[in-house]
């Protein structure tokens, strides 16, 4: 939360700001959200229920929220009133999708992730080149994500078929030494590029990769630009995690004193101004209305991309640069994971005392404090199967970016396994997928390893923990919680041996001596245990604890 300082507050900031709406767009951006308005069809209500009934999308009217007569309190989306809905080609599968930050990849290990319902297998070849794979062996559809690497090869740990390269499959055991590997045991791939310091997957395998759709970001191409990178896997939906990301809102309230950037008493009417809708999504800016000013700069595009930008100008004339990005990936029916990014060209002097694992256990707190409204949100959404208008009352001094939203999943969610629109929805075809614990004597050393998530006796991965939300996906974290783990171990050792000694000793300095000994040690294994804490216990708020 920290780093949200130039988003949230003006305090202590200089007043000069020069701020432009093109530089704070990527070129590569700018280019790619060129499309006008003009280029959408607008098609009349009654032909249109028609076109998406062939897309399995459900058309919900009647019933919804109620406007006030002069629109001045609540969001009306552009259409309403008109009966018209707008819908633009899109494919989800021809997007780039942000996968993991490339520093946290495993070098030893496979790593399982997920694309809406597509499981795939990530993992570094012998030459240090990232793979991707469908995350099944043609064998007998074991998942490779189970498996190890073996002198660069994927190999199944079912039966043993070791894979490379383009998916070839280069080893069989149990093939006879005479015979050929058939064809057919090659494994699907898919396009995997670095860009930025993230792995970006392509999900098309009928349409070739188009370099041009990976976001570039300008401000984390600058010289002296510094970020904090964090990964979440989250257990609700991409579209509800999206909402909560772009509501400046609910900062005050939900995330009050969870650094002095955010008090509830600073919750206030805010003022947005639209100035972009496209095919690809939306921007504008925003700001606190009694500043009567819009100073942040706000980006939405496809598929989940959405970046806080802001400039600053300081008394000597030189401009600073502020960014926070969000990327979100679909994860599953009810799963997301977000990898987020909040860099500047100036760090604030306070944040510098701080090791950087703080932060990372602040950004896990921040996402506890919302976790209980936003998973309840989605099983709302999931059981009363109708679209946002029937059960949003969208402000339009709270909620702007919200209602933005949800009209774009409107235009495109005729082009996603499942979405929910502003009017539209379209519910999943294909069942959750459940994932199982390792089982077994060796379960606790299967778990453990990074690429399978888990520590000690915490066998399963549960979405509700800290440590399986971020830790098992973040090399930092899990060096500070070893390090942590063993120090405490050293530490409690020495406890005891200068307690058992001091015991034995007959001088009084002796005692005294190895008594002060014991105790600095046991104020060391508090502050490890603390430590380790904070990086894997989650938050509770204080009214809610028994």
């Amino acid at each position: 939360m920290a780093l949200l300082r130039p988003f949230l507050s003006d305090a202590s900031l200089p007043k000069t700001l020069q701020l432009s709406h093109p530089k704070l767009m990527p070129t590569r951006t700018r280019s790619a959200m060129s499309l006008s308005q003009n280029s959408l069809r607008k098609i009349p209500y009654q032909s249109l229920k028609k076109q998406w009934a062939q897309h399995a999308v459900a058309e919900v009217s009647g019933g919804g929220v109620s406007f006030d007569d002069d629109g001045s309190v609540f969001v009306t989306p552009s259409g309403d009133a008109r009966g018209e809905r707008v819908v633009v080609d899109y494919d989800w599968t021809e997007e780039w999708y942000p996968l993991y930050l490339t520093q946290n990849i495993p070098d030893d290990a496979p790593l399982g992730l997920t694309v809406f319902d597509k499981q795939v297998v990530l993992y570094r070849d012998g030459g240090g080149e990232l793979r991707c794979y469908e995350d099944r062996c043609p064998h007998r559809l074991a998942k490779l994500s189970e498996g190890q690497l073996i002198d660069g090869r994927l190999e199944c740990l079912y039966h043993g078929w070791q894979f490379e390269g383009q998916g070839e499959c280069v080893r069989i055991p149990q093939l006879p030494a005479d015979a050929r590997i058939p064809k057919s045991a090659c494994v699907k791939t898919y396009e995997v590029r670095d860009s930025q310091g993230v792995a970006w997957i392509w999900m098309s395998h009928s349409t070739p990769p188009n370099p041009n759709k990976i976001p570039w970001f300008e401000n984390f191409a600058r010289p002296g630009f510094r970020d904090v990178s964090t990964t979440h896997e989250l257990p609700y939906d991409h579209s509800i995690l999206l909402e909560n990301l772009m509501d400046p809102a609910h900062v005050p309230i939900s995330h009050d004193r969870t650094d002095w950037t955010a008090k509830r008493e600073d919750a206030q009417p805010l003022s947005f101004k639209v100035t972009e809708r496209t095919d690809r999504g939306f921007a504008g800016w925003w700001g606190r209305e009694k500043d009567q000013s819009v100073s942040n700069f706000l980006r939405f595009e496809a598929p989940c991309v959405l970046q806080n930008n802001r400039e600053i100008v300081d008394k000597n004339g030189e401009t600073n640069y502020f960014s926070g990005l969000f990327l979100c990936r679909p994860s599953g029916q009810g799963k997301s994971m977000l990898i987020v990014r909040f860099g500047n060209t100036k760090r604030v002097p306070l944040a510098k005392l701080f090791p950087e694992w703080y932060f990372h256990q602040n950004a896990g707190k921040v996402f506890e404090q919302d976790m209980g409204f936003l998973s309840s949100q989605n099983e709302i959404l999931m059981k009363e199967k109708v679209p946002t208008k029937e059960l949003y009352i969208n402000l339009k001094s709270s909620d702007t970016w919200v209602a933005e939203y949800r009209k774009w999943m409107d235009k495109v969610g005729h082009g996603m396994p499942y979405h929910f629109g502003h009017s539209t929805i379209s519910l999943p075809k294909e069942p959750a997928v459940v994932e199982h614990a390792p089982a077994g004597l060796v379960a606790s050393i299967s778990a453990s390893l990074p690429a399978k998530g888990g520590r000690g006796t915490m066998h399963a991965p549960n979405l509700a923990n800290r440590y399986f939300r971020h830790v098992v996906h973040c090399k930092e974290c899990r060096s500070v919680v070893k390090a942590f783990e063993a120090w405490k171990n050293v530490l409690s050792l020495v406890a005891l041996v200068s307690t058992a000694l001091a015991i034995l000793v007959s001088g009084r300095q002796w005692k005294a001596l190895l008594l002060v000994s014991t105790s600095l040690c046991l104020a060391g294994v508090y502050a490890c245990s603390t430590a380790i804490a904070m990086n894997t216990t989650n938050f509770i708020r204080i009214h809610r604890r028994l």
